[in-house]
């Protein structure tokens, strides 16, 4: 269960926990409302991912939804477009700590999202005295600190990446080795068939590699046999459900009981 106490990015527990490869469980959200956040965030998910790259959201859009879990037990992950500098900066500046990474294929993209995050000497982030992340240059030792209180999950989506998985996994700063099924499957050949066997010999791989670099391994597995499957693969951030999908089905469902044509 999760704890009662809000979450709080310094110091990070949601980052503590995967290090520790505790199982987190998550839910995606593509909504880009402050509202259905807020609402989510009542249920009390460990945490919860904010997508920017396949969501219309932005870092305007994307804050107001960061402040409607500012009471909640859920940690925020924000997704944003791209492996970018900026992007990631502006994020960070906003509040944002805990970070998935798309479309990570090799070692030096992985550093590269890395060092995005950090300051300098260990990264290349931008230094702003006064911004939202240090509550506007009221955290007295927020450059001390912030380095070492961010997550970075890196995504893994084609098959280049399965093959320099040993060296991905290795990269220092990189915390979770996460998966995203639907590109892997397509970029196998298997467009729509995250369980094709080739497509699960892939993720096995990556699960395997992040345990043998003592890392945590994670999946999007809106399907509950799917989520159970991974966790039993020993997969510890897991996003089980999603904003957009829910509402589908359940729209559905009440349409085709009183609707039945």
């Amino acid at each position: 269960m999760p704890s009662s106490t809000p979450y709080q990015p310094l110091p990070n527990g949601f980052r503590k926990a995967l290090v520790e490869r505790k199982q987190q469980i998550g839910c995606w959200t593509s909504l880009a409302s402050p509202i259905v956040t807020e609402l989510l965030s009542v249920v009390g998910f460990d945490w919860m991912l904010l997508d920017a790259e396949h969501a219309p959201n932005d870092a305007i859009t994307l804050i107001p939804q960061l402040m409607s879990l500012k009471d909640s037990v859920t940690a925020p992950v924000v997704r944003p477009p791209a492996n970018d500098s900026v992007a990631i900066k502006r994020l960070l500046d906003g509040g944002f700590v805990n970070f998935l990474i798309p479309f990570v294929d090799d070692a030096e993209q992985a550093q590269r999202a890395v060092a995005a995050t950090r300051y300098p000497p260990q990264g290349i982030r931008g230094v702003s005295v006064g911004h939202r992340g240090n509550r506007f240059g009221t955290v007295a030792n927020y450059f001390e600190v912030a380095n070492d209180n961010i997550c970075v999950a890196v995504q893994i989506e084609s098959r280049v990446a399965v093959e320099n998985i040993d060296a991905i996994a290795a990269v220092e700063g990189v915390d979770v080795l996460f998966v995203g099924p639907s590109d892997l499957s397509a970029n196998y050949g298997h467009i729509g068939q995250a369980n094709h066997p080739d497509v699960q010999a892939a993720i096995a791989r990556v699960f395997d590699a992040a345990k043998a670099a003592g890392k945590a391994s994670g999946i999007l597995a809106p399907v509950q046999a799917d989520a159970e499957r991974y966790l039993g693969m020993g997969a510890s951030m897991v996003a089980v459900c999603a904003d957009l999908g829910m509402l589908r089905n359940t729209a559905q469902a009440v349409k085709k009981h009183f609707m039945q044509e």
